[in-house]
Order: C-alpha cells, then structure tokens, then sequence
C-alpha cells in the first residue's frame, strides 16, 4: 500500500520513533497525518494534525475510532519500557507494561478494523528483537513484545484479505527509551523508512536491523544458543 494520498494514524507520535513515524509518511506525501498523543500539546511536528488518545482508555479509543473514518493506515507505535526483572519488580508495574504494549495495540486494532476494512488499508505495529529473546534487565518488556508479535500475526489471519498487517522489529534505537544503552542503537528515521518500505510492499515483517535478523534466526535454534551460557 502506498503511503502517498493516504491518511495515516500513528500512536506515541509525539518523540521517538513516532514523531520519524509522522515526518517520513509526510516526506512521502501522505494525504493527513494523525499524531496521537496523551497530551496533544506534546506533538510539534509541523503539517500533521495532533489529537488525544491514551490506548489504555477504552472509551477514548472508541471516540477516536468513530471520528477518524479515514484512516488508511494505523501505526501502533506506542509503548513503554517500565521494568527490569519478572522476581524483584513491582507486579502492578508488570500488569501495566502489558498494558501499554500488548493491550493497547489490541483494542487500537480492534478499534479501527472495521475502517481499515472498508479502506482496505494497513496496520503496523512496532515489535521489538526482544520479541524473540531475553537478555538480562529486558525480561518483563520482552514477555510484552512476544506477546504483541502474536497479536500481529493473528490480526493477519482475522483481518484478511482485507487488511495488511506488518510487524516491526529492531534492537535498540536511539531514542529516551534506550538512553541507557551504550551499545550500537539503530536512528529512529531509519526505522521508520524501513517500516514504510515495508507496508509499501506488502511485507508481513520488518527487521530493521542485523540484531532483529540474528536473533529471528537463532529461533530455528536449542535454546541453549540464547540462554546456555
């Protein structure tokens, strides 16, 4: 699907990924862009419209959904990264990383599917390498990306042939979330080129990056590859 004439929702467009998400579908033309933010105030790319959306609030979501009948395509891009270990952390802090990363993708889906339907358009949601594997300090926000990941691949099976559906993935970008990270971190806009020439071709996944491409093959492997030493 092409991005050029075409109205693009995206979560969590405020900073970050989501606001490369905002700049690259303008830079390929797209009809409207809408940047969805908790607080609107916060969007400050130029030429999208900003509006209102926590994807834990139900009745909120609905309100977009009924509102926005134009979209062609959703980006779910909102997420958080809240905690650190599965034993020692806070389990309300748990409850609420799924929250945000699983739930939320869930009922924004559900939300517009019926709208993506009628356009047959496309939806993306952002994943992470993390999907696939742990490493230490990840685990609660891993389990989330797994369980998204499935979330992608079963939206592909009830929304088709209508609707696309791609998921995401990538190691560590340079955004807050992974301010931490000394590592080698992938740039926000070259994610969101690789996502967009992604939904362009029709792709189901998108590894951005030789981490997500690694650990995506260590998958065929014992498990002792990831987790032996």
């Amino acid at each position: 699907m092409k991005i050029q004439d075409a109205t693009v929702l995206i979560t969590g467009a405020n900073r970050g990924i989501g606001k490369s998400f905002a700049e690259e579908a303008l830079a390929r033309g797209a009809r409207k862009v809408y940047a969805a933010a908790r607080d609107p105030r916060t969007v400050t790319t130029p030429g999208v419209e900003p509006v209102r959306l926590d994807i834990t609030d139900p009745a909120a979501i609905a309100e977009l959904a009924e509102r926005l009948t134009d979209v062609d395509i959703l980006v779910n891009n909102a997420g958080v990264a809240l905690s650190t270990s599965i034993i020692d952390d806070d389990l309300e802090t748990i409850r609420r990383e799924m929250e945000v990363n699983y739930y939320g993708p869930l009922q924004v889906s559900r939300a517009f599917a019926p709208t993506l339907t009628a356009r047959e358009g496309h939806l993306l949601i952002v994943n992470s390498a993390l999907s696939w594997a742990v490493i230490p300090g990840t685990a609660p926000y891993a389990a989330t990306k797994a369980a998204s990941w499935m979330l992608a691949n079963a939206l592909r099976l009830e929304l088709a042939p209508k609707v696309g559906v791609t998921s995401l993935h990538v190691g560590y970008v340079d955004t807050d979330m992974a301010a931490g990270v000394t590592g080698e971190k992938v740039p926000p806009a070259e994610v969101a080129r690789e996502a967009f020439d992604g939904i362009e071709k029709g792709a189901m996944e998108v590894l951005v990056d030789g981490t997500s491409r690694q650990v995506k093959a260590a998958l065929s492997l014992d498990p002792s590859a990831l987790y032996g030493s």
